[in-house]
């Protein structure tokens, strides 16, 4: 399976926090957002990462991550010219996902659960779609998921005035092959955008969606304005100080992973020693 990370907005609910930076390049506590994404794909055992990228921001993000060898992956970059939504990100991965099944998840969600890597490792090898549903108390203003009685996913609409649950889609979605085919024939919506929603429905339609609620223990945070960026912060502080473990270390996941040796995280850890994430990586 191949990842995507859609990237490219240019995070307008923050200005001016945005207009000299990208949004995916801002810190959430101590890591630049990107790293959260990243780390998402990582915990599902996906190293082939595309990055979409604002127009003309390539080189800020190559400064940062490179092609991805200091987590284990191999990254590349896109850059979307014009957004057009998120279902975009297939077209313009295309060629990068060939044949493959695909992960999309968005720049700017940040999950975190002590089983986070089992929930997205049984994703993989679902076949046709998977997607979650989290809890929140006002839904309106996201994707909102309803099921039967049995717990099957039965409709799902697009920030409605009148939800019919309060389980909403965060921006992560595993898609079979099928995912390009159903996103060329897509119209934009009335907003001008190929909705990922769509895409969504089509595999409900053809009764090849699973909807996995996300239950107790697990946080999903949006970075999306700056109330959530800071709250989002201000969450993973709370999470690292009480547990005494990173949340989101690429170099951590790539050394469970097989990725990268106990000495090559060290090393990376002595590069950075006079931080406390550079401490954290050599006490591994």
């Amino acid at each position: 399976m191949k990842g995507i990370i859609l990237a490219a907005g240019k995070g307008t609910r923050l200005y001016p926090i945005t207009q000299p930076v990208c949004k995916p390049l801002l810190p959430v506590y101590d890591k630049p957002l990107i790293y959260y994404p990243i780390a998402l794909l990582m915990q599902a055992g996906i190293r082939d990462i595309l990055l979409i990228v604002p127009p003309a921001e390539t080189a800020a993000f190559e400064a940062l991550l490179g092609d991805g060898g200091r987590f284990g992956v191999r990254l590349r970059y896109a850059e979307q010219a014009v957004p057009r939504g998120t279902a975009d990100a297939l077209l313009i991965g295309s060629d990068f996902i060939g044949d493959d099944r695909v992960c999309l998840v968005l720049g700017d969600n940040i999950f975190h659960s002590p089983a986070l890597g089992s929930v997205l490792k049984s994703a993989v090898q679902n076949c046709g779609a998977s997607i979650f549903g989290y809890w929140v108390e006002d839904p309106r203003p996201f994707g909102v998921v309803e099921f039967d009685e049995s717990g099957s996913a039965v409709s799902i609409e697009e920030k409605p005035q009148d939800p019919k649950s309060n389980y909403i889609i965060p921006g992560l979605y595993f898609f079979d092959r099928q995912a390009l085919e159903i996103a060329r024939t897509l119209k934009p919506s009335p907003r001008g955008e190929l909705e990922i929603t769509d895409v969504i429905l089509e595999y409900l339609h053809r009764g090849q969606l699973r909807v996995i609620p996300l239950e107790k223990g697990f946080t999903w945070l949006d970075a999306g304005t700056a109330d959530s960026l800071l709250d989002a912060g201000q969450s993973i502080r709370s999470i690292q100080a009480e547990s005494g473990r990173y949340v989101a270390c690429p170099e951590e996941i790539a050394l469970a992973e097989g990725w990268l040796s106990a000495g090559q995280v060290h090393a990376l850890g002595a590069q950075w020693s006079m931080t406390p994430y550079g401490r954290y990586l050599q006490s591994l």
